[in-house]
């Protein structure tokens, strides 16, 4: 995440005409060693290995938190505190109690913030949420998403901090279900009512290790596959998976809307495309149109490429930033907030507890915002 954030700060200027010039003033981590490579790679001013002192420094507008999650709620409370504004990769925190903390911290302080949802920032979810908005798809039925990789399915790859609930919170069920949750506010406007879920960890120890897979091994602390069936308070039902092992997956992260009036598939494996099915034509014309979100009259302009040129992983967080430095500037509501944060919190917080329970188990609403639909997405 530090790479895909230092790539978006460099380049968002470039690729968008943007209201302010971004500098890249300081990059914070840890070992120091590697730090210098790092900031010369990607253009950072100067280092440091105490976010503390980064966060207090006059001459730093904006922090942009790409931490484990652990580390989550104290940098960006603190950078809030000194009047920063907050870009915090998700999910927002590893509880929904410190997702709140932290969402009341940035609205006290009258910040900007940030939660990194980045895959709302493609043209095509954006193109999706804006045909739901117009009531092509008429009442919403059904909402499937599944969202699919494979990088540790083998029993030798090692242990690292996301397999350490103390650190990453939960496994796949904040790591990527959190995706899912989220599109499916941006996308359809939906609330989650109530959850029945399944956390299960396949892969229960692994070597400490990589060089000596055979070696001595730690348990693995989070879920490696989270499902989950919901109610939506409109009357919809959901289907959601989240899993890291399934074989052949590399970023299978797709979504499925049916409705009254029409359906739309979006995976982003094949981001560039949104299928839709429109109910309204004639029977023998009849079928998923699939829809080349590139051109200039789609959302972000279809990216910042000619059309049919198509834009990939990094630029989605090109855009994010983009639009963030623009509400900063402007001073306008922004999307998706702290507050989108802990909307997803809630529904991951009661997916844990019912998994934990095995019963349904009911999505928290306190101090709910209303689903953020702007009446103009950004081109």
């Amino acid at each position: 995440m530090g790479v895909a954030h230092s790539n978006a700060f460099r380049n968002a200027a470039m690729w968008f005409n943007l209201p302010v010039h971004l500098v890249m003033k300081v990059v914070c981590g840890k070992p120091e060693e590697n730090l210098s490579g790092f900031a010369s790679r990607f253009g950072w001013q100067e280092t440091e290995t105490d976010w503390r002192k980064v966060v207090a420094r006059e001459d730093v507008d904006l922090v942009s938190v790409a931490a484990p999650g652990d580390l989550h709620p104290e940098i960006a409370i603190e950078a809030a505190r000194h009047g920063k504004h907050v870009l915090c990769e998700k999910p927002l925190a590893n509880s929904l109690a410190e997702a709140e903390r932290m969402s009341q911290a940035v609205v006290r302080a009258g910040v900007q913030h940030c939660c990194g949802y980045s895959y709302r920032f493609t043209p095509g979810t954006a193109l999706a949420a804006r045909l739901v908005r117009e009531g092509r798809l008429g009442r919403i039925f059904h909402v499937y998403a599944r969202y699919a990789q494979d990088w540790p399915a083998s029993a030798d790859f090692p242990m690292v901090w996301r397999f350490h609930k103390a650190i990453a919170g939960s496994g796949a069920l904040g790591d990527i279900a959190a995706h899912s949750i989220d599109l499916t506010h941006f996308i359809n406007g939906l609330h989650f009512e109530e959850v029945v879920g399944h956390l299960q960890t396949l892969i229960p120890e692994r070597p400490l290790n990589a060089a000596e897979p055979k070696g001595r091994r730690a348990k693995v602390t989070v879920d490696d596959v989270a499902q989950f069936l919901c109610r939506f308070k409109e009357g919809a039902t959901g289907c959601f998976e989240a899993t890291r092992m399934a074989t052949g997956r590399k970023n299978h992260n797709c979504i499925e809307v049916n409705g009254e009036r029409g359906s739309l598939y979006w995976d982003f494996e094949e981001q560039n495309y949104l299928y839709f099915y429109d109910r309204s034509r004639p029977v023998i014309e009849q079928g998923f149109t699939k829809i080349n979100a590139t051109h200039d009259d789609h959302p972000y302009g279809g990216g910042p490429w000619p059309q049919g040129h198509g834009i990939g992983y990094a630029d989605t967080f090109v855009i994010e930033v983009a639009e963030f430095a623009k509400a900063i500037v402007a001073g306008s509501e922004f999307h998706p907030s702290f507050e989108d944060g802990v909307r997803v919190q809630r529904v991951l917080a009661a997916v844990e507890k019912s998994a934990s329970k095995k019963c349904w188990m009911g999505v928290a609403t306190e101090a709910e915002p209303p689903v953020p639909h702007p009446t103009d997405i950004s081109k």
